[in-house]
C-alpha cells in the first residue's frame, strides 16, 4: 500500500503531544485527495472525536443543494482519519469498507461542519457516527461508517 507522500501521521507518542487542533492542522491540505477536492478542512482531531468543515459551493447536486456524496464523502474522510488515529500508522492503516446516511434537510449555501464518533473500537474494525449540521447548528445528514484495518510495510 502507497501511503500520500505529504501524509503526516503522528507515531502514537507525537500523537499524544498534539492539542486535537494542532492535529488536525497536520492533516490538512493533502494534494490530489477527494478531501482537497471538496474543499474539507479539519478543525479538530482525536482518537475519539473528528470535526471538519466543507464548504457547500463546489459540491451542490443539479438541484442547488448540497450534493449527499459530497456529504457521505466528508463522513467517510473524517472516519478513516479517526480510525488512523487509533493505530500505529507505521504498520496499519484504516480504510473505509461501508458508509451509509440519511440527508434529512438540504444546504443551499455557506459551510457545513461535521463530527465523528468513534462508537466501536475492535481488533480489525472500528465504526463511527457521523452527524452534518449547517451553519445554524441544524443537522442535514446522520452517517455511519465502518472502517476495516490493514496491514501495510513501512517504506
Amino acid at each position: 500500500m502507497t501511503l500520500h507522500p505529504d501524509l503526516q501521521l503522528p507515531t502514537p507518542d507525537e500523537r499524544e503531544a498534539l492539542t486535537p487542533e494542532e492535529l488536525a492542522g497536520r492533516l490538512n491540505g493533502l494534494s490530489g485527495t477527494l478531501g482537497e477536492r471538496l474543499g474539507i478542512e479539519l478543525l479538530s482531531a482525536s482518537r475519539e472525536r473528528v470535526t471538519a468543515r466543507m464548504p457547500v459551493a463546489g459540491n451542490r447536486q443539479p438541484a442547488g443543494r448540497l450534493h449527499g456524496g459530497a456529504s457521505l464523502a466528508l463522513a467517510e474522510e473524517l472516519a478513516s482519519i479517526g480510525s488512523w488515529l487509533n493505530l500505529d500508522v507505521r504498520q496499519q492503516v484504516a480504510v473505509g469498507v461501508d458508509v451509509n446516511g440519511t440527508h434529512v434537510r438540504g444546504v443551499t449555501d455557506g459551510f457545513v461542519t461535521a463530527e465523528a464518533q468513534l462508537v466501536y473500537r475492535g481488533r480489525t474494525v472500528l465504526v463511527w457516527t457521523v452527524e452534518v449540521r449547517d451553519e445554524r447548528g441544524r443537522t442535514t445528514t446522520l452517517a455511519r461508517c465502518t472502517c476495516n484495518v490493514v496491514t501495510h510495510a513501512a517504506g
